[in-house]
Parts: structure tokens; C-alpha cells; sequence
């Protein structure tokens, strides 16, 4: 259930809550509704051991409903005019009995990377929800070592060549990963990667507004540049559980408590260094385990256990809403199997412009360990920089 919240919040915040937070404008084009049909071919990319047996080629079949942006929203001309969308994807997965087939629908955004009409590159960003036929089960289905769980969450990153073909009509063609997983809310979690490419067909629904090379202009405020440099400071809180009934049959509650101090460096985004403090309950009961079995003390109290670390974070902005994207390493805590190095996957909902929401997946070497849940507040401060002369 946790991961189905965390999956809608993520379908609202990135595919309507722009849309809503967005400041009112002119009149623009609002009927360049698109239907597209893509079929992909692909393959498993093994990143585990235990996943080498599914080793098969085969296809998908993906159908969204998508729109062009004009400019309603500053972020959408930042962003050179994105398509956003939703997806419903279906696939047979080799037809592996033990993992059966795969339904997911996710909203995505596909970023435009040159400027051309008639050929274009376009990066496509998408994250929802998928679900799995046939989850690990220790009796009836012990051999699906890959997903613990029906409901997972779905991600997909596609690099699109679109072409028009006509004045209704685009080619698409494409290769990227899609990813299925569900955070370590529910053991096993290796989870699924599938490499493909696909090519496919976008059709107007209606006859399309003419493409103009000089869109409308972001909605400016006056005064908006006052010659200040700017910096912000971040705190949040955020709180999650980790599944460990396989290996010491119970689950743990995370803790999660990160400052930040970000600078611009660019209307787009935001650059910082980041310091978090991390209590995870599960390092405690593997040590007690590993005390038990080798005898010895490996920790002296609480403080022991906590983790404390540091990163580099990039906060892309899209209005209200924004994406994190962090990396980092640990510098103490006695338990050390997962490794010193850690990413962090977030998103952030600005309920107003200090105080936001946040939700973040943290993982070690590509393997999810828990989901956050918080809560956090940003400081601005303005200053003036002056050159010495």
C-alpha cells in the first residue's frame, strides 16, 4: 500500500499538479492531443546473479494519450516546449511462467534536445505503477528470485527520434530501459530491467496548431532580477520502512535527516553539497545476528548505528514540483555491507515557497533499500557580491 501512495503521488505531482500550480496566461493552443502506438523488442539486462536464467528476447506494446505545451507554465518554455503524457504498457516477459506478464501505466515527459520540427531528439522521462502477474512465493513460486510483490513501481527512459511524416502524422523510433521494482517495501527485490528499442506511430487527434518558432514567453514578474546573488538552505525529515522478514523476519523503521545548502545555476535547477544523518534499524539486527554467529561486540550503543554522510545533490524545477538527484557516501555506522556509496532518487511538492513534501528512494550500487517519507523547509537568503577592485 505504501508503494501504491507513493506511486500516485508521483502520477499527480508529475503528469497534473503542474498543470495546476502553473500561473494563468494568454490564450494558447490547447488541442494538439496525440495518440501513439510504439511496439518494442528487448531483452532482460542482468544486473544479479540469480536473474541470469531469464535469458529471452521479447516484445512490448505501449499506447499513450499525449499533448504538446505552449508555454502555459515558465517551465514548459524552459524546457523548450516538453510533450508530456500517460502511458499503458503490456508485455509477456519472455514468458517465464514464474514471472508471468507485466500491466503498467505511467506519465511521463519527453524533454526536447534540439530544435528542429521536422526531426527531433527528445529524452523521455516516465515513472508509475506496474503490475506483475506472478510475485515470489516460498512454496509455489520459490523460482522468481527478481519481485516480491504484484504492485511495483514502473520507470522508463527512452531516448526518441520523431520525425514528421505528414500534417497528422510522426515516426517514432527509440531505445531505452524500463524498470520495475518496488523499493525493498517487499523481499526479494532485485527487480527487472528490460533493454529494447521500439518504433511506433503518433497521430493528431485533431488537425495540429502550427508549430512558431518564437513561442510565447514565460510570464515574467517585475523586478524579478535585482543583481543578487541567492542561496538556499534545506532541512527535511523523512521516515520509511525496510523489509527484512527474509533474512531476520521482521521490518525495520528508517530514519532520515538531511540539510542542504543549494545554489542556481540555471533557471532550471539548483546545485549543493547535502550532509544526512541516517538511522536504519535493519543495520542493528544484522549485527546482533552477525554477534550471535561470530560472538564478539560490534557496536557499543545507538549512536553506533547511526550513519552519517555527505553528497553532491542537483535539483531539477519544474514549477512547484521538482526531481532530486544525489549521490553520496557514508562516512561512519558499524554496519558496512551495503557499502560506503549511496544514490538517492527524490522528488519534492512545494506547498508553498518554503514548505514542501518529499519523497525519496535511497539504494546502494543500483539495489533499493528503503522509500522515504517526509516532510522539510527552505530558507532563501539574497546577497550582494562585490569585486574587489
Amino acid at each position: 500500500m505504501k508503494l501504491c501512495r507513493l506511486c500516485i503521488a508521483i502520477i499527480l505531482m508529475v503528469f497534473f499538479l503542474p498543470e495546476l500550480s502553473g500561473q494563468p496566461g494568454p490564450p494558447l493552443p490547447i488541442n494538439n492531443y496525440q495518440l501513439e502506438l510504439r511496439s518494442h523488442y528487448g531483452y532482460f539486462l542482468h544486473h544479479h546473479f540469480e536473474l541470469e536464467r531469464y535469458n529471452a528476447s521479447f516484445p512490448a506494446f505501449e499506447l499513450s494519450l499525449q499533448r504538446s505545451t505552449f508555454g502555459r507554465q515558465r517551465w514548459e518554455s524552459l524546457y523548450d516546449y516538453p510533450i508530456i503524457g500517460i502511458a499503458a504498457y503490456y508485455s509477456p516477459m519472455g514468458n517465464f511462467e514464474e514471472l508471468g506478464k507485466v500491466f503498467a501505466a505511467y506519465p511521463f515527459i519527453s524533454f526536447p534536445l534540439n530544435r528542429s520540427v521536422e526531426n527531433r531528439l527528445n529524452f523521455r522521462l516516465g515513472v508509475g505503477l506496474g503490475w506483475i502477474t506472478n510475485k515470489y512465493d516460498p512454496v509455489n513460486n520459490y523460482r522468481n528470485y527478481a519481485i516480491g510483490s504484484h504492485l511495483n513501481a514502473a520507470a522508463s527512459l527512452f531516448l526518441d527520434y520523431r520525425r514528421s511524416i505528414g500534417r497528422r502524422f510522426n515516426f517514432v523510433a527509440s531505445g531505452g530501459l524500463t524498470h520495475f521494482s518496488n523499493g525493498s517495501t517487499k523481499t526479494p527485490n532485485f527487480g527487472l530491467n528490460i533493454l529494447c528499442a521500439s518504433v511506433g506511430l503518433t497521430w493528431y487527434i485533431s488537425r495540429p496548431n502550427p508549430y512558431l518558432d518564437k513561442k510565447l514567453l514565460p510570464i515574467l514578474r517585475r523586478f524579478e532580477y535585482d543583481n543578487k546573488k541567492r542561496f538556499s538552505v534545506d532541512l527535511a525529515q523523512s521516515f520509511g520502512t525496510r523489509d527484512m522478514t527474509q533474512q531476520l523476519g521482521k521490518r525495520f523503521y528508517v530514519s532520515n535527516t538531511a540539510a542542504s545548502i543549494m545554489f542556481p545555476v540555471s533557471m532550471k535547477g539548483n546545485l549543493g553539497l547535502a550532509i544526512e544523518l541516517t538511522y536504519d534499524g535493519s543495520d542493528k539486527g544484522v549485527l546482533d545476528q552477525r554477534q550471535l554467529i561470530e560472538g564478539g561486540q560490534l557496536y557499543e550503543n545507538e549512536l553506533d548505528i547511526m550513519k552519517p554522510g555527505v553528497g553532491i545533490v542537483y535539483e531539477m524545477l519544474l514549477s512547484r514540483t521538482s526531481f532530486l538527484f544525489q549521490m553520496g557516501a557514508h562516512l561512519g555506522g558499524a554496519e558496512k555491507s551495503d557499502g560506503y556509496v549511496y544514490e538517492k532518487l527524490g522528488m519534492r511538492y512545494y506547498f508553498t515557497e518554503n514548505l514542501f513534501g518529499t519523497i525519496a528512494l535511497t539504494a546502494h550500487g543500483g539495489r533499493a533499500d528503503f522509500i522515504g517519507y517526509g516532510i522539510g523547509y527552505k530558507w532563501g537568503h539574497k546577497f550582494y557580491w562585490r569585486k574587489k577592485r
